[in-house]
């Protein structure tokens, strides 16, 4: 009898997504290895295992590259990419091809049945957002740090600091993150590639939950919520009291002028 053969051990890859700024242009980037198109990502072969995908938001996603092949990457999307983010973000994983059953290990590690393009673009759509939303959080925790105080203010002195323009930038601050996320990262969005291939609905379903990508994208537009809705509220304090200011400047101009007829009509003309 012959002995079985033992099981083939996995092959391991590391997988990397990097936030590089807020958008990466894409236009003329296609190659003959592309693998997708289809607006975003931009995703290509590298090498003999590698692959890349490119988001318009920002995000590279490399996975089976070497340092090398990375840095040159990199290298070529210099002039490309648009913004700087206030600390570069990066996320890294560690995927096992070619297990039998795809799930998350306990260690966090991905395993995959193979690293076929599709495969790819599902796992490479969770990660890119997970790195965006790490930005979106950095910058909406800075937002909140700061309207925290305004609303401390408020409730000790009964009215809010006097600085309009201030608020006004933050709420642009916030609408400007709101955007991003409902708007180029779409995070409730699933990727293109699901459309024809619904069988790999539930790989994205275990990464959409390793990532805690809904729950992620709910509590920050719940902060982006309480960020707006506060500024506006201290805003139209702020306008209010400028009209009560007016209101009651334009009652002096008037009693003003009104004294000084009666000073005339009393002590000028009745000499």
């Amino acid at each position: 009898m012959s002995e079985s053969q033992p099981p083939v051990a996995p092959l391991r890859f590391t997988a990397r997504a990097l936030l590089l700024g807020d958008r990466i242009d894409l236009g003329g980037l296609e190659r003959t290895d592309t693998i997708s198109t289809s607006p975003s990502p931009l995703a290509f072969h590298v090498g003999q295992n590698g692959k890349v995908a490119l988001y318009r938001y920002g995000v590279a996603v490399m996975a089976g590259l070497t340092p090398l092949e990375e840095e040159d990457v990199l290298a070529r999307l210099k002039g490309r990419v648009v913004g700087s983010p206030l600390r570069k973000e990066d996320e890294i994983a560690t995927l096992l091809v070619g297990e039998g059953e795809e799930r998350i290990t306990p260690g966090g590690q991905i395993a995959l049945k193979d690293l076929s393009n599709e495969r790819f673009l599902v796992f490479a759509d969770a990660i890119a957002k997970s790195v965006a939303l790490a930005r979106d959080e950095r910058e909406v925790n800075i937002v909140f740090d700061k309207v925290e105080p305004l609303a401390n203010v408020l409730g000790r002195l009964g009215r809010p600091n006097r600085n309009r323009k201030e608020m006004l930038k933050l709420i642009g601050q916030a609408l400007g993150v709101q955007h991003r996320v409902s708007g180029r990262v779409a995070v409730d969005d699933k990727p293109d590639v699901l459309w024809d291939r619904p069988d790999l609905e539930r790989l994205y379903a275990r990464l959409e939950d390793e990532y805690e990508l809904k729950e992620r994208g709910e509590t920050l537009q719940r902060k982006l919520d309480v960020i707006v809705e506060t500024v506006r509220a201290l805003t139209d304090i702020i306008d209010a009291d400028r009209s009560s200011f007016m209101e009651m400047a334009i009652v002096l101009l008037i009693l003003a002028e009104i004294a000084i007829s009666l000073f005339e009509i009393i002590f000028v003309r009745g000499h």
